[in-house]
């Protein structure tokens, strides 16, 4: 008799795979954000290229879903508040963190993110702060002390601090969302987050004149990169792996993003990886993995 036990392990099955995916897809975030550095091609043009690529990619397979819509009113002007602000300060600072650190320090240091969700949320909605909280953000901060205090070399104060603010910013982000933004669906939101902060780094491009059209292959290929493996395809994936997990458990096998990014920086770029580096991101993902298995 079918309990319907092999279709729930299928799916998720599935849905381990593909938030891995999506992990995936988002670590090599950083690692397409070195070949752009040492491509020579500024935060601008790699920023304006990923959101303006990216937000066609998403709108093209929202169409192809039949789910594409525009929003309007509040919500579309909330929406662009959160994509011109917050996720381009976040995407901002995250680039300004490669030019400090490693692509496997920014990467542990931004994953602390999580841990001030639980904190803005208290601050900004009320809600409580218990000791699993508490424990999870002083394991997030004391992951990166360690981490960086082990390899100097991989890290730097400024760099840390910048990823930080990034890290903050994500936060503002997710946080703001959630309660202004709840009854949006995920991915239109965005597909309209994406084109808004395009515009954003379009802007900082022309006034800064950093903003240029790439000519050679490889510089295209870096954009594509960026715009489709980590921004377009991680995000389908991990929203369609949500819906089959559930937040709590998509959010612990996330956490392998990190580790992703620590292995292919050291694979790639021969970037220190120490066994205190090793623990120090240990750290942090404990944190958010009992951030992710604490109820409420």
């Amino acid at each position: 008799m079918d309990t319907g036990l092999g279709s729930r392990f299928d799916a998720d099955a599935l849905g381990f795979a593909l938030v891995f995916v999506s992990a995936a897809g988002f670590g090599t975030l950083g690692i397409f954000g070195v070949y752009a550095q040492r491509a020579g091609l500024s935060i601008p043009t790699v920023l304006v290229f990923r959101f303006v690529l990216g937000s066609a990619f998403v709108w093209t397979a929202l169409a192809a879903r039949g789910r594409a819509r525009l929003l309007r009113g509040r919500t579309l002007g909330v929406a662009v508040a959160l994509g011109a602000l917050g996720y381009a300060t976040m995407s901002g600072l995250y680039f300004v963190g490669l030019e400090f650190m490693t692509a496997g320090m920014v990467a542990i240091v931004l994953y602390t993110y999580p841990a001030f969700v639980v904190l803005l949320a208290a601050v900004a909605v009320g809600e409580s702060v218990g000791r699993t909280t508490v424990l999870a953000l002083c394991l997030a901060l004391s992951g990166v002390a360690l981490a960086v205090g082990a390899n100097p070399a991989g890290a730097s104060p400024t760099g840390v601090l910048v990823v930080l603010a990034a890290a903050v910013a994500y936060a503002a982000y997710i946080t703001v969302s959630r309660a202004a933004l709840d009854d949006t669906d995920s991915l239109v939101l965005t597909a309209h987050v994406l084109p808004a902060a395009a515009v954003t780094f379009l802007v900082v491009g022309a006034a800064t004149g950093d903003l240029a059209v790439p000519r050679a292959p490889t510089d295209w290929a870096i954009l594509v990169g960026v715009a489709a493996l980590a921004t377009a395809v991680p995000v389908f994936a991990f929203f369609a792996g949500l819906e089959r997990l559930g937040a709590s458990r998509a959010g612990i096998v996330s956490t392998v993003e990190p580790p992703i990014t620590v292995a292919l920086g050291a694979l790639l770029f021969a970037e220190p990886v120490t066994a205190v580096t090793v623990a120090g991101g240990a750290l942090v993902l404990g944190a958010v993995v009992l951030l992710q298995s604490s109820p409420g």
